[in-house]
């Protein structure tokens, strides 16, 4: 392997896993690392080459490769996606992305179609503000007063967002998991990364994506609500929306992995 490759691995804190020869890639959402799929990963690694990561700024990423240019936008993020499959010789993946990595698992798609066999999208949005003829779920003034809580006091930002995301009260023990998450990243760049998230606009790139997508959806979340996957399911050319029967909140994958393992399974497989 290059130095080059080695280095791209080392920057995204690589991690390869799995006996398959099929590969599937997990990737985080904003906030997250990658160990948010260890209940995840273990009923695919006896059939699958699985690929985790972290993106730069993320997790145990090397965050001196952060640049505020190059992630002042979701094509960067896509970025390290491509880049890590180049650095591993990867196609025909699997790729399951969650909240904000369905939609740059879709930019990666559509710049490299051949890339991906298939495509899973957790409580995906291509847009969270709400406009006159769209359902986003958060107004403008939302999105600013988050940012300017996590500028001013992110340890209170995380409090108030942990609850809101995982929608499980009966499960405190989730809910402090998930903001000790939060409270894990750089400040500076967790900012970035939301703002990047949470104004970002990419309806016009759905008719653009090439592989067959699933929209796989809880009940209740207060990040990205039904309608908006709704929408995806409307204007993805090739796509299967699944509301989830168990899963509450925004991070499934967390608070109830044995249904999101048994959605992807049905649809990869």
């Amino acid at each position: 392997m290059s130095v080059l490759n080695t280095n791209i691995l080392k920057r995204n804190n690589v991690h390869v896993s799995g006996l398959g020869e099929k590969t599937i890639i997990f990737a985080h959402g904003f906030g997250c690392d990658q160990t948010v799929w260890n209940n995840v990963i273990p009923a695919f690694e006896d059939d699958y080459q699985i690929v985790l990561f972290d993106y730069v700024g993320s997790g145990k990423s090397e965050k001196s490769a952060y640049s505020f240019e190059r992630y002042g936008s979701l094509h960067g993020y896509a970025q390290d996606v491509l880049d890590i499959c180049d650095a591993l010789a990867l196609k025909d993946v699997y790729y399951v992305g969650h909240s904000v990595s369905g939609m740059i698992g879709a930019l990666a798609a559509i710049k490299k179609p051949e890339l991906m066999k298939k495509l899973v999208m957790i409580g995906p949005s291509p847009h969270y503000l709400n406009e006159e003829d769209y359902v986003g779920g958060f107004e403008k003034e939302d999105i600013e007063e988050l940012l300017d809580m996590m500028e001013t006091n992110y340890k209170e930002w995380a409090k108030y967002l942990a609850p809101i995301a995982m929608l499980d009260e009966e499960r405190p023990e989730m809910i402090e998991g998930f903001e000790a998450l939060l409270n894990s990243n750089d400040p500076i760049i967790a900012r970035q990364f939301a703002d990047v998230t949470f104004n970002s606009d990419h309806r016009a790139d759905l008719p653009e994506i090439p592989v067959h997508t699933l929209i796989l959806q809880t009940k209740r979340d207060a990040i990205a609500p039904p309608a908006v996957a709704n929408y995806l399911h409307e204007h993805i050319p090739n796509n299967e929306l699944v509301i989830m029967k168990t899963g509450t909140g925004h991070n499934p994958h967390i608070s109830q992995p044995e249904e999101t393992v048994e959605e992807i399974k049905r649809f990869i497989e």
